[in-house]
């Protein structure tokens, strides 16, 4: 499928589209129709997040226009019909063993099995594809940012590395984040900590001081990390 499915001159995003079908679900699966709430928990969005897609939707004219209700979000007949027709290029695609593989499959490895670090286990292999998409997440929600610094090495994250980063604007105590400091310019990694008076970032190396901020802001979770050693 390509990164936009058109209908006509309409045009939809491939995040507008997965959360078009995951409205479809909850209404076909609930026999309801979904709040805001419940979408953005199903697909692991903030619900601002879930409100700016769920608004570009209705002024296609793929969700039903409501008002002072709090299970609003209704596919309209052009949304049903967009949907279904989404279905069809899937099903196409994956009736036609000559198809060209899509971008994920395109630049995914092969798993060939397990490693011991430690003490030995049976050499078996086992083939299977590895894609990050498999291992972190829709491809949609993630990016990769190129790590400047030494802030984080005691973290295992070092200058040059690679880390995959998955949307979010709210963190959990603990957690890699990448931060967009107070002055709107500088994002950092480091590690989110909630206390009484203020986020504190937290480098994991004792040359850097901690960051406190009242007015950072979240915009990613780092998920994973990916590092090219020298040939």
């Amino acid at each position: 499928m390509k990164s936009r499915l058109s209908q006509g001159p309409m045009q939809i995003s491939p995040r507008q589209l997965r959360v078009l079908k995951q409205i479809g679900r909850l209404q076909a699966s609930h026999c309801y129709s979904a709040t805001i709430g419940e979408l953005a928990q199903a697909l692991n969005l903030s619900r601002a997040t879930a409100f700016e897609h769920i608004a570009a939707l209705r002024e296609k004219n793929l969700l039903r226009q409501s008002t002072g209700r709090a299970r609003s979000l209704r596919l309209t007949p052009a949304g049903e019909r967009l949907l279904e027709h989404s279905r069809s290029l899937e099903e196409n695609a994956g009736n036609d063993s000559f198809a060209a593989p899509n971008a994920a499959q395109a630049n995914s490895l092969v798993l060939a099995g397990r490693v011991s670090a430690g003490y030995g286990i049976d050499a078996i292999e086992e083939r299977t594809p590895f894609s990050i998409t498999d291992h972190f997440g829709p491809s949609d929600e993630l990016f990769a940012l190129q790590v400047c610094g030494q802030s984080m090495v005691d973290a295992g994250i070092h200058d040059g590395d690679v880390v995959i980063c998955r949307h979010a604007q709210t963190a959990q105590n603990g957690q890699l984040v990448i931060a967009l400091l107070a002055d709107g310019q500088n994002a950092t990694l480091k590690r989110f900590y909630l206390d009484s008076s203020a986020v504190r970032l937290q480098p994991a190396n004792d040359a850097f001081k901690p960051i406190l901020s009242r007015d950072c802001r979240i915009q990613a979770i780092v998920v994973g990390l990916v590092r090219k050693f020298p040939r």
